[in-house]
């Protein structure tokens, strides 16, 4: 933990963009499958607050990054329709956007706000959003206010929990 803390106090001023670029490949349909971001930002957060970096840019890179994210994947599902399943990731796994499209017709607009927290359903559920053509208010304020949750509980949760283990 020294050495992770060391680093993000030594690149503070780079800290919250690596954050949003985290976050948005996390919440991005098609990137998503390749960054797991959970772990690298409870470490993240735990070392930045462990290192005395104020919590709250981070929080909100986190939480601009989750929202652009999902807000393009929507984008996405808007514009390819249920084509979106002829490109990859869907194409490879077919079951994907099925049980996006499953979780989406249980929970409607606030499967939106719960799909930021579970982390098979974060890959899809913004593009399920925007084949079914989901109201874009509906949409963005269930993927903004869920953003804002998501982002703080990492940051302000984590970096909290580091100072405290600085002290």
């Amino acid at each position: 933990m020294r050495t992770a803390a060391e680093f993000a106090q030594a690149n503070a001023a780079w800290a919250p963009v690596i954050v949003f670029v985290v976050a948005f490949c996390e919440c991005i349909a098609f990137l998503s499958f390749l960054v797991p971001a959970t772990v690298f930002f409870t470490v993240f957060a735990t070392a930045a607050g462990a290192s005395g970096l104020s919590p709250l840019p981070l929080a909100l890179a986190a939480t601009a990054g989750a929202g652009t994210g999902f807000w393009l994947s929507y984008v996405v599902g808007v514009r390819f329709g249920p084509g979106a399943g002829s490109y990859w990731p869907f194409k490879n796994n077919p079951d994907l956007l099925k049980k996006g499209h499953d979780f989406f017709e249980r929970w409607g607009a606030p499967g939106i706000f719960f799909g930021h927290f579970v982390g098979p359903v974060r890959a899809v559920i913004a593009v399920v959003a925007g084949i079914v053509k989901m109201p874009p208010l509906q949409f963005h304020l269930a993927n903004w206010s869920a953003s804002f949750v998501w982002g703080f509980m990492f940051f302000y949760g984590f970096g909290l929990f580091g100072q405290q283990l600085a002290r």
